[in-house]
């Protein structure tokens, strides 16, 4: 009895970060934007206890920057940030994609069919919202399927900021084409067990991932220099 008082604000201060990494990946708080507590704590109807200990979770999530005396604000997501970070995702997920094709069972296979084609049901009608997370569930099978420990843990660590980057560049429509065409060559990788295909495959998918972020993101800055010089 007396342990409930005490996990309930920790349950409340998970569920807000939940809430705003959703807005962060999703760039409904943009990178480098001054956090309003209030505004947020009104939003998600919270107050302030929650909301600043949601963020210290954010912040070492490197999502968010904590100021002393200043405040809070997203972190910010560069260009070359972008492509630094993709390489390393890249790299990660090219061995998994890889050992994925060696070791996956006719059961895992079956499953991540089922996943993909509700990745291209979701492209074909332009529902983003659910694409979004079935697109993540795919690259996170492929980790589960290649059962390395200590890949899966490092790159754990990176997905957070790898879905704020493959969200971006699925905003792109041509991209998102080009995206749900390499989902299907990793699918035909898998079911013929070519570990070479699957690592070529994924790791070009991943970059193309990154250089779309990048260009988004050199564009977006453009935008703001422009309409800074008004």
């Amino acid at each position: 009895m007396q342990d409930t008082p005490e996990q309930e604000p920790l349950s409340l201060t998970e569920h807000v970060a939940d809430k705003l990494r959703e807005m962060v990946i999703r760039g409904q708080l943009a990178p480098g934007q001054h956090i309003v507590e209030r505004k947020l704590c009104a939003e998600l109807s919270v107050s302030r206890t929650p909301m600043r200990e949601a963020l210290k979770l954010l912040r070492q999530d490197g999502l968010v920057e904590i100021f002393r005396n200043r405040g809070a604000r997203v972190a910010p997501y560069t260009a070359e940030d972008a492509i630094d970070l993709f390489e390393v995702i890249s790299g990660m997920e090219s061995i998994a994609a890889s050992r994925a094709a060696e070791r996956i069972t006719d059961t895992e296979l079956d499953a991540l069919q089922e996943q993909h084609a509700r990745i291209v049901h979701f492209h074909k009608t332009g529902n983003l919202d659910d694409y979004f997370p079935a697109n993540s569930a795919v690259h996170a099978a492929i980790l589960r399927i290649a059962a390395n420990p200590v890949l899966a843990n490092a790159h754990r660590r990176l997905m957070l900021l790898a879905q704020r980057g493959r969200y971006m560049a699925i905003m792109n429509p041509e991209r998102w084409n080009q995206a749900v065409s390499e989902h299907g060559a990793l699918m035909a990788s898998l079911e013929a067990r070519d570990p070479d295909a699957a690592r070529e495959i994924w790791s070009g998918h991943l970059m193309n991932t990154g250089i779309s972020v990048a260009a988004a993101l050199r564009a977006d800055s453009e935008q703001s220099d422009q309409q800074a010089e008004f």
